[in-house]
């Protein structure tokens, strides 16, 4: 049997968000008194970003590794993260890492940047999905029909 793509969309997905990532870092650092929420909101943004890049990174690799044993198997995997949404690597940079980033950072811009990186999901998606689909067919249909896209809950 044929595997399935490892990247999916990520790579255009990241080929928009990263560059706009890192201009918003950069003008953060050169211009904080525009681009910061301000000194006054520095440590209590700190420790609230602390917690969700924590959070964040600890369900990014917790994803991975389901991902990966449903790559290497060629199985479609609805536990795990996967049941609360289907497409938890995406929905744990976009609602976890980059706003745990940007609060660290104390910088509003960076918080455009999931904005951004969803549009790049919504325009791209698809592709997975018609993937998913030819693999794994009726199965696939049935948990893309149960289970929310990218918000869980």
């Amino acid at each position: 049997m044929e595997k399935l793509n490892f990247l999916g969309c990520g790579p255009k997905i990241a080929r928009v968000a990263i560059p706009f990532l890192t201009v918003a870092i950069v003008l953060t650092i050169v211009y904080p008194g525009i681009f910061t929420f301000g000194p006054v909101m520095k440590m209590p943004l700190l420790a609230a970003g602390i917690l969700l890049l924590a959070t964040g990174v600890i369900s990014w690799a917790v994803t991975v590794r389901y991902l990966l044993l449903g790559l290497r198997s060629t199985r479609l995997i609805t536990n795990g993260p996967f049941a609360l949404c289907r497409n938890p690597l995406y929905a744990t940079i976009m609602l976890l890492i980059v706003p745990g980033l940007s609060l660290v950072l104390n910088s509003w811009i960076i918080l455009l940047t999931p904005f951004l990186a969803y549009s790049q999901f919504r325009r791209h998606i698809r592709t997975e999905y018609d993937e998913m689909e030819k693999f794994f067919g009726e199965a696939w249909r049935e948990y893309a029909k149960k289970t929310p896209e990218i918000f869980p809950f």
